[in-house]
């Protein structure tokens, strides 16, 4: 599975943080982050593969913009 975090989408309202805080922190910049994730050049996304959703479905569920996408192959 992947995680795809659409940063400019984000508003920085901490609620993903707030219900999967091992994978999610908010940043100096205001925006939630994925704790271990790279940023995709050509988008500017922040993508990490993992193998089990755990509390980032939760995560997704709750953003209130829904720019934390999780695609499972």
């Amino acid at each position: 599975m992947k995680i795809i975090h659409e940063i400019e989408k984000c508003i920085g309202c901490g609620s993903c943080a707030a219900v999967c805080p091992a994978n999610w922190e908010l940043g100096e910049d205001g925006k939630a982050h994925t704790l271990g994730a790279k940023k995709n050049p050509v988008n500017g996304n922040e993508e990490l593969e993992i193998k089990q959703i755990g509390c980032n479905q939760d995560a997704a569920d709750i953003c209130p913009v829904q720019c934390i996408k999780i695609i499972k192959k």
